[in-house]
């Protein structure tokens, strides 16, 4: 007899299936009704893609990008949520900070490419300074967030028990940021990838971007959707190689306390 999770997972992978087969159909729709002009057709766009792997070309641009994407990520993301708890446990430090990382959140990302080619010249460091100012407000006010949520309770009982500072941490801060950390690290990553491959189209940076920029002064449509796809594609990895163990964490800590997990 089949175990209830396995069907859970099962059901979500033909769902997810599903969607991606009326994707597929809509996109071949399109295709046949506006023309290649417009809307390359999935046979042209994956010769394409098929191409740009081949000879090469993908392999070092897809890693440019990742390490764009991920680098800012990583670095704008630890200040953020190294500056969110803070702030989530001290009252005058979320407060200082809540409204910059407010106004960062809000200022547009093209905004920061601008000041990013000002300030570094064109290349890889405009896209990585931008995807971290864009990462790190993110984070920040999940962080933030999550710190100011835990049980006031809770937190009194393991002061008067004189719970060690790491214990403390582990056990009544880390369970509090979970449920505003996950979302905001999936939001992050996307944005990050997003960002990315912005920068490098307006800095002249390897990359995706770089990729997107050639076949757009071609005006080769088969390749501009061809190197969306696979972006698309090292963005799916990333989010199943880094967030599936937080995500199978989350889901198993809510398990345990009678929780059910949409994760």
């Amino acid at each position: 007899m089949a175990r209830p999770g396995f069907r859970g997972t099962a059901a979500r992978a033909a769902w997810t299936a599903a969607g991606l087969g009326l994707l597929a159909l809509a996109w071949q729709w399109g295709a046949t009704a506006f023309g290649p002009f417009v809307l390359p057709s999935l046979q042209d766009t994956w010769q394409a893609m098929l191409h740009l792997v081949v000879s090469g070309v993908a392999g070092p641009a897809l890693l440019a990008t990742l390490v764009h994407a991920l680098g800012g990520c990583l670095a704008g993301g630890a200040v953020g949520l190294v500056l969110g708890i803070a702030g989530g446990l001290v009252l005058p430090v979320g407060a200082m900070s809540r409204p910059v990382f407010t106004a960062l959140l809000g200022t547009p990302p093209i905004a920061w490419v601008v000041l990013a080619l000002l300030w570094f010249g064109p290349g890889g460091a405009a896209a990585g300074f931008t995807v971290a100012i864009t990462a790190a407000p993110i984070l920040f006010l999940a962080a933030l967030e999550g710190g100011a949520s835990r049980d006031p309770a809770l937190t009194e009982m393991a002061l008067l028990y004189r719970a060690p500072p790491f214990q403390r941490l582990t056990d009544l801060v880390l369970p509090a940021l979970a449920d505003f950390l996950l979302p905001a690290l999936a939001t992050a990553l996307a944005f990050s990838f997003k960002v990315a491959v912005m920068a490098e189209v307006l800095s002249g940076a390897d990359g995706v971007g770089g990729g997107l920029a050639t076949a757009r002064a071609h005006f080769d449509l088969a390749a501009t959707m061809a190197w969306i796809v696979l972006a698309v594609v090292v963005l799916l990895v990333a989010d199943a190689l880094l967030l599936a163990p937080l995500r199978g964490w989350r889901a198993s800590r809510a398990g345990r306390a009678g929780v059910p997990s949409e994760a």
